[in-house]
């Protein structure tokens, strides 16, 4: 057809749909296009009315005085003979995954929120969240941004302040777990949408608690993804001008990684972060496998690094951090690189802490191990222990994660006992683990429902069953005071929040660890916690501490008001007796029960 106007260049910045006072400017990429239009509802689509201006390195552009915010639209992209329409890659809004973009304008009332600040990373308790399963709107038949808002009150009481949620970003279908993103710009509608979003993100600071937001960098899709061959162009058969076109776009998703040696894709990617946290006020992103990003097989193999990769990674760090250093970013690499915390003027990757692998795997197997003899008290040690030299809060750590409770694994309790995750064993060994977690030096993280007992594997078509933190409600509590000491409420727990740690007793023959905590030292400040891994109960048994006096029994994970079978041993407070014991200068004794954890402070 031939279009009934010349192309004029937008003279308004931004990519995709850019509302302004008297229309809307439009701005894509697609290097390879012999020509662009834009058609939608302000149009009843017609193809031939609004086609786009050649605009400079493969981009176009062009202003439409009849869009407006709401309207529907599509690019017209076409390469020879080769027709497509494709919903805009920067589309902030679409009617769903194979539908069509939304103009969408960002303007929204934040009410008192301007002064919001995440919390230091060492007083930081995560809380992992999965927006579809986590609280059923009844209306929806699924989990919506704001059906997840009417829980935040109980989150604030638990003790979370952080909530991480996995990629929101709009996915094929309605049901995900979000690491298939179609859309990286649009808020998943099944979830309500972008005002959605910034509704439950107000809310939350409303409630003192940050949000860190899952991201997925190391692929696209694979399905419903208008990025495939976008204009056209293609080498081997692979993705197009978003994609490499050789060996490296081969990920375990897909063959759908991004070309980070592309300056736009690269561009596209830094703006989808900094849109996150721009105008969503979103406090901190956590990056998905990003040994995929900095790595083809996200292995070791040099010969298949993608420094292009890791060079992305650092801009993007770099960039958050001058713009809003409170903010914090998180890698799940699992592979305990330390170079992912490094500086990145050192060449490290700059980001602020990484999911580790050194922690769950051990404290999870110590745990769920059926017999004593199995646990291995040396490697809980070793992942209490922060590595050497680094800051006590560059890991996030945890028991439960999406991960490790599904793909042919299942919630710890039911580890433990399977089909029986409510017995003895299930609850006394899945809250030791929590209680390792709370006291370990790192950002301690919990999967949702783990404070009730959640048994059944993460699936996300289930929703989580609420009516269990009303059966469990003392495991609950539990989770409440656990966190409470961690963030040092009373100021009777200082050590929780330093940098200092050492485990003083190992013993493989009692299956009890002893770990003293510390930030400057002294009353309220040194924290000594006791571990027992074992079935056995113990009276008298003798442990070291930092000073004499009286040391005050803060948290006994066998008490009663947690569970009527427990049997509250240990909940004495204890008198240090002035003699040395495991390198330390005073001793007491102290009676703790099976599978128990008790942690200790002075006034």
């Amino acid at each position: 057809m031939t279009t009934t106007q010349q192309p004029q260049r937008s003279a308004h910045a931004g990519m995709g749909a850019v509302p302004y006072g008297e229309g809307t400017a439009f701005r894509v990429w697609a290097p390879h296009a012999t020509d662009v239009r834009v058609a939608g509802s302000f149009n009843e689509f017609r193809d031939d009315e609004y086609p786009l201006a050649a605009d400079g390195d493969g981009f176009w552009s062009t202003d439409v005085v009849a869009a407006r915010p709401g309207d529907r639209y599509k690019f017209l992209v076409i390469n020879g003979e080769q027709r497509m329409w494709r919903i805009d890659p920067y589309a902030r809004e679409v009617t769903n995954s194979v539908g069509e973009g939304v103009i969408h304008d960002p303007r929204f009332d934040w009410g008192r929120d301007d002064d919001y600040r995440t919390p230091p990373w060492n007083e930081m308790v995560i809380y992992e969240m999965h927006i579809g399963t986590f609280n059923l709107d009844p209306e929806k038949g699924r989990g919506t941004f704001d059906s997840a808002i009417t829980r935040l009150a109980y989150l604030a009481d638990l003790g979370v302040n952080v909530v991480e949620i996995m990629p929101p970003a709009e996915f094929g279908g309605d049901i995900s777990w979000g690491y298939n993103p179609a859309h990286l710009f649009a808020v998943e509608s099944g979830y309500g949408g972008p005002d959605a979003l910034r509704r439950f993100v107000r809310a939350a600071h409303e409630h003192h608690i940050a949000i860190v937001l899952d991201v997925v960098y190391n692929h696209f899709g694979p399905s419903d993804l208008d990025l495939w061959q976008f204009d056209g162009w293609q080498e081997h058969g692979k993705g197009g001008i978003y994609f490499y076109n050789d060996w490296r776009s081969v990920t375990p998703w897909g063959d759908t990684r991004p070309d980070y040696g592309r300056h736009e894709v690269r561009q596209f990617l830094r703006d989808n972060a900094l849109m996150w946290l721009d105008e969503y006020r979103i406090d901190g992103l956590r990056w998905d496998a990003t040994a995929f990003i900095r790595n083809v097989e996200g292995e070791g193999d040099p010969s298949k690094d993608l420094p292009e990769g890791w060079a992305m990674m650092q801009w993007i760090n770099n960039e958050i951090d001058a713009r809003s250093p409170w903010k914090i970013t998180i890698a799940e690499d699992l592979r305990n690189n330390p170079a992912m915390i490094g500086d990145t003027v050192s060449g490290g990757a700059g980001f602020d802490a990484q999911w580790d692998g050194g922690f769950v795997h051990p404290v999870r197997q110590a745990i769920i191990a059926h017999d004593d003899a199995s646990r291995d008290m040396q490697a809980v040690a070793n992942a209490i222990l922060a590595r050497a030299g680094a800051s006590a809060f560059e890991r996030v750590i945890y028991t439960e994660s999406h991960d490790d409770v599904a793909n042919g694994r299942a919630r710890v309790p039911e580890e433990i006992a399977a089909g029986e995750a409510d017995n003895w064993y299930a609850k006394k060994r899945s809250t030791l683990g929590a209680v390792v977690t709370a006291i370990a030096p790192g950002i301690p993280m919990i999967f949702q429902g783990q404070e009730f007992l959640e048994d059944a594997w993460f699936n996300d078509q289930h929703m989580l069953d609420w009516q269990r933190a009303e059966s469990f409600a003392g495991i609950t509590a539990m989770y409440r005071d656990l966190f409470r000491l961690r963030r040092n409420f009373a100021d009777t727990t200082r050590g929780l929040r330093g940098q200092h740690v050492h485990v003083s007793q190992i013993n493989e023959v009692t299956g009890v660890l002893v770990v003293h905590r510390w930030q400057q030292g002294g009353a309220r400040d040194d924290v000594v916690i006791v571990l027992n891994l074992s079935e056995r109960t113990y009276d008298d048994y003798r442990i070291g501490l930092p000073r004499s006096g009286e040391w005050c029994v803060r948290f006994n994970s066998d008490s009663t008001v947690y569970d009527s079978f427990f049997n509250d041993r240990g909940s004495a407070d204890v008198l240090a007796t002035g003699d040395d014991h495991d390198g330390m200068p005073d001793s007491a004794l102290v009676s703790i029960g099976a599978y128990s954890a008790l942690i200790l402070s002075q006034d």
